[in-house]
């Protein structure tokens, strides 16, 4: 694509943090530039542990990713959404088939009101041969060059390093989940370009000022770009909503139900929510940069043979016994993307905000309040 002409890119500007006084969650801080030091890995892991197994929520710094990296993406999004809807709608996501792949439409109604989603999304699959005929954005396309070693580069430098650091933690040989969720593998992973548009009050009154519903991601790992405009919220270990803080610089990060699923509940899928801003950022546009984590295609979805594990009593024998026809991950994703967004209205809290979603003998959380 490097011979294609690159239009110019509307940039992001970033706005000014909150003066409204909010109840901040207190998230540990994981600065990865200590990971190549020695001791560091074994020092980071111990950093982690608590956080994983309570709430499953931190930042993460030191990780030699530039603001001007995270500012060019950021304006390849803002350009993108500024596009003309019969652009945008030339590729999008095929939920009838769990296809993440694509552009999100804003086309739900949220739970049992009239007020309708006030985001959009572009999910952009990985770059390599696997999806290389997988149809993108002509905007995309032109903007290859930028975007595809900046996806590989959250991946070696974040994501890559978060999973040794979880294998340490579980006593499991490092590459355990780095194998299973490696960048050259056909997987669901996507970077994602997001936008939310200010809604009336009147509008965010009928849905409780929520704009996203409490709820855990359904794969391993999140990374959230943190983002100035104050409307994400994370639930404590106490049961309360605390307000996550922009930390510049900083990636928000959230373990999400598969990697909950694969160590039987050690590893917590953090519960979170997306709610109005306060009054001096509610007239704003929330521009983030995401990037969606899931085990490759062909990985069985079945627990790590971890010592801890087996220490805590977690696992069973028939976790530890090799069977045939276990759900792959990529069943798993492509089903559970159907199942969510496969939909005219978004779902509504009930009193079974903690079931279960089931694929064939899979059973995975399904949090939703």
């Amino acid at each position: 694509m490097p011979s294609l002409t690159k239009p110019s890119l509307e940039f992001f500007t970033h706005p000014n943090e909150t003066s409204v006084p909010l109840d901040w969650a207190s998230l540990a801080i994981i600065d990865l530039s200590k990971f190549e030091t020695p001791g560091g890995k074994e020092q980071l892991a111990q950093d982690l542990r608590n956080v994983l197994t309570k709430w499953g929520f931190w930042v993460v710094t030191g990780h030699d990713i530039e603001e001007k990296e995270v500012d060019m993406q950021l304006a390849i999004g803002n350009t993108f959404f500024k596009q003309s809807l019969e652009e945008k709608r030339k590729v999008v996501c095929d939920f009838t088939v769990g296809n993440n792949f694509g552009y999100r439409e804003p086309t739900r109604l949220i739970g049992n009101t009239d007020v309708k989603e006030n985001m959009e999304a572009l999910n952009i699959p990985k770059y390599i041969p696997h999806y290389a005929s997988v149809p993108r954005h002509d905007l995309i396309n032109r903007f290859e060059d930028e975007i595809a070693p900046f996806y590989r580069k959250v991946w070696t430098n974040v994501i890559r390093r978060l999973f040794i650091l979880f294998a340490i933690i579980l006593e499991l040989p490092e590459n355990y989940f780095v194998d299973r969720h490696h960048y050259d593998s056909p997987s669901e992973d996507h970077l994602r370009y997001m936008i939310y548009h200010p809604r009336p009050h009147e509008e965010d009154d009928k849905t409780g000022d929520q704009w996203i519903a409490g709820h855990t991601d359904f794969g391993s790992l999140t990374l959230l770009f943190s983002q100035c405009v104050a409307a994400l919220q994370v639930r404590t270990p106490a049961n309360e909503w605390k307000w996550v803080k922009h930390v510049k610089g900083g990636i928000i990060c959230n373990a999400a139900d598969t990697l909950s699923f694969l160590t039987k509940g050690y590893i917590k899928s953090a519960v979170h929510r997306v709610v109005r801003p306060p009054a001096d950022q509610a007239h704003l546009e929330r521009l983030g940069l995401f990037y969606f984590v899931r085990p490759g295609d062909s990985v069985p979805m079945v627990p790590a043979p971890s010592p801890i594990l087996i220490r805590e009593g977690l696992l069973t024998e028939v976790d530890l016994t090799p069977q045939e026809g276990k759900v792959t991950a990529a069943e798993y994703v492509r089903a559970r993307v159907k199942n969510v967004n496969d939909r005219k209205q978004t779902r509504i809290a009930d009193q079974n905000a903690e079931g279960l979603f089931k694929v064939k003998n899979l059973a995975v959380q399904d949090y939703y309040v």
